[in-house]
């Protein structure tokens, strides 16, 4: 870990143990107000599909995914059908999984090995880095140029043990490395490249998919909506946020932290006493538990609903029954967190087009929604740009 990464967090334990002694908490400038319409209005939806969805780059997967060469998985939540492969030197590769013939998909398989990619309608045939290898009576196509007709390419990325696509293709390049520098020190301390995945999933919900967020962004409903659940595990509502734009850390200290107090500093442990919530912009979170990490990743799929995709990673491969074991309860329990969210942001659906708010009011602690309100309004009006 970075010397700068550790000053940083122990600077967080400091505040949180004066927030115990006085019993503050982070607080914004602030009240901040939301017209209900940016959850409702088809036109907003339209703008932040063509800019959040499209021109910044997200996180699709796991490095493990792609063990080896011609490994490969497919990713179509974005709305973007999209191809992501291995190539024969080991690099990540991301493609439209759209046949430059006729269009059909050419890859229907969700995960698997390959040597190449065939599309099923005319077995027009994509090596490993796109390019069309093979076109059946060829000679029926005239003077075809197979180096301009191989598979549209996008932005991808492998950092941090994580893989990012930009799901368009642009002109303009990406520099991955210069969007992640605000939280690069945070996500290199985690050596995620060296985890496996031992769960992954995906939740179709009936709710605007801000409503998913923003669930993850503030602590203030713990003990409402978690009262029999992470309430008893987490200080009510005693976080510390930092703003690291157009992304957002969100410390959430573990009850019993204020037995620090009685230890050296430079014997505090930071990861044995937070979850960490780091919000990615525009939809991604890495949550950091105490030994374990999930990967979220809320993507919208219609004004009333969105899909939640989930990777659950671990440090290394659950290869006993006791490791099982244990890491199945882990899951369980997110599990039941997670279930307890998405009613109640079902409920927050049902409600939106009842006129009974023109807005919603934000608190001043809860700050994560605001700071990464920020972020996405900044982005849409053209003001953040990747």
């Amino acid at each position: 870990m970075s010397k700068s990464n550790q000053v940083e967090e122990r600077q967080i334990i400091e505040t949180v143990l004066s927030y115990c002694e006085s019993g503050d908490t982070h607080l914004q400038r602030d009240v901040m107000k939301i017209p209900v319409a940016e959850y409702t209005d088809p036109n907003q939806l339209r703008r932040e599909m063509d800019i959040l969805f499209r021109q910044f780059p997200i996180i699709v997967g796991h490095v493990s995914q792609l063990p080896a060469s011609g490994t490969f998985f497919t990713h179509d939540a974005t709305g973007v059908p999209m191809l992501i492969t291995r190539n024969r030197d080991g690099a990540i590769k991301a493609f439209l999984n759209v046949c430059r013939h006729r269009g059909a998909r050419v890859e229907h398989q969700a995960c698997g090995k390959a040597n190449t990619f065939s599309c099923p309608y005319h077995s027009w045939t994509y090596n490993l880095d796109g390019g069309l290898r093979g076109v059946p009576k060829d000679a029926n196509f005239g003077d075809i140029d197979k180096a301009e007709l191989g598979l549209v390419e996008l932005p991808a990325f492998e950092r941090n043990g994580l893989i990012w696509v930009r799901p368009s293709t642009s002109a303009t390049p990406v520099d991955i490395d210069a969007w992640l520098a605000p939280m690069a020190e945070q996500l290199e301390s985690l050596d995620l490249q060296s985890h496996v995945v031992f769960k992954e999933w995906a939740v179709p919900r009936e709710m605007n998919w801000h409503i998913a967020l923003e669930g993850f962004q503030e602590q203030y409903h713990f003990c409402s909506a978690h009262k029999n659940t992470a309430c008893a595990a987490y200080l009510d509502n005693q976080g510390v946020f930092l703003n690291q734009y157009p992304h957002v850390r969100h410390s959430v200290p573990l009850a019993g932290i204020e037995k620090l107090k009685e230890q050296p500093s430079d014997e505090w442990s930071y990861r044995k006493n937070f979850m960490t919530q780091n919000y990615l912009f525009p939809c991604n979170f890495v949550q950091v538990m105490t030994d374990h990490v999930y990967i979220h990743t809320i993507i919208p799929t219609g004004q009333t609903s969105c899909i939640f995709q989930c990777l659950m990673l671990i440090p290394k491969a659950a290869d006993t029954e006791k490791a099982q074991k244990y890491w199945q309860a882990n899951y369980n329990v997110v599990q039941q967190v997670f279930d307890e969210d998405f009613v109640i942001g079902e409920s927050i659906q049902a409600g939106l087009n009842t006129g009974a708010n023109e807005h919603f009011t934000i608190g001043r602690f809860e700050s994560g929604l605001q700071m990464a309100r920020q972020s996405l309004n900044d982005a849409l009006a053209g003001h953040l740009k990747v």
